[in-house]
């Protein structure tokens, strides 16, 4: 379910951005050590850490938007790659220089059996605030219009711009909320951001590139393949699991398991 957040967060700025966000793991890292930080400031229990985590990260969400993603809207996605990598070392670094080289572990936000479906529960609850936003609002109808034909919105009147910093900024607090939640499963490490870069780009390209179920769908099968393929025959063997899965699933279905054929979108 971390897993699934993770995802959508970043498929919700791929639609938005029309290019890939590569410092979308860092974010995910960001959220961790922030979740570690407030808790050593603060005090609060981990459950009210939640908000501000996600909030903070939300703002995180923003600079990325406007500083790696609004510049260059109208340049190749190419160009936004690379202002996106660059971004990820630097939250990776200023990880590094901020925390050191050694994992901390971000609190849990319930108790040690608990644990488990506390992360399931958030996520449910947050994947159905994202569905919801979706697909009742009007501000939701917007993004949505936006992440189809940005251009043709502006022609209908939509701030383009503002819209696009708001799903970068949601991409954020969910980035932010995983990272909390995933930093007390696997710990908080700087160098964690391309693994979880990693399984939100599978996610998405097992799911269908740009399709927002497909993408919660692919995470959540992912976790549970992991999981499974782990228990049987170890880590490293689950690692290689998923990579052969992940070719073979793209091989016979090369637009994911919930996306169109490229003639049917023609």
């Amino acid at each position: 379910m971390a897993y699934a957040l993770v995802a959508l967060g970043f498929v919700l700025a791929l639609n938005a951005s029309g290019a890939v966000n590569f410092a979308h793991g860092g974010l995910v890292v960001l959220g961790g050590a922030a979740a570690v930080l407030a808790d050593m400031w603060t005090g609060l229990p981990a459950p009210l850490l939640l908000p501000l985590v996600a909030v903070a990260l939300g703002l995180a969400g923003v600079v990325t938007a406007r500083v790696a993603i609004l510049p260059l809207l109208h340049r190749p996605p190419e160009a936004t790659f690379v202002a996106t990598i660059a971004l990820a070392a630097v939250i990776e670094q200023g990880l590094m220089l901020g925390l050191g080289g050694a994992p901390r572990s971000a609190p849990p936000i319930a108790g040690s059996g608990e644990q488990p479906w506390a992360i399931v529960i958030v996520g449910v609850i947050l994947i159905a605030a994202v569905w919801f936003l979706l697909e009742r609002t009007q501000t939701g109808r917007r993004m949505r219009a936006v992440a189809a034909d940005r251009y043709m919105a502006r022609a209908a009147g939509i701030a383009v711009d503002r819209y696009i910093v708001l799903s970068l900024a949601l991409a954020g607090a969910l980035a932010g909320v995983a990272g909390q939640l995933l930093g007390h499963q696997f710990l908080v490490v700087p160098t964690d951001g391309g693994g979880h870069m990693l399984r939100a780009y599978i996610a998405v390209a097992l799911g269908g590139w740009g399709s927002v179920p497909g993408a919660v769908l692919g995470a959540l099968g992912i976790g549970v393949f992991e999981t499974f393929v782990s228990a049987w025959l170890g880590d490293a063997w689950a690692s290689a699991a998923l990579y052969i899965a992940v070719l073979v699933v793209l091989s016979l279905r090369p637009q994911g398991l919930f996306g169109e054929p490229a003639g049917r979108r023609a």
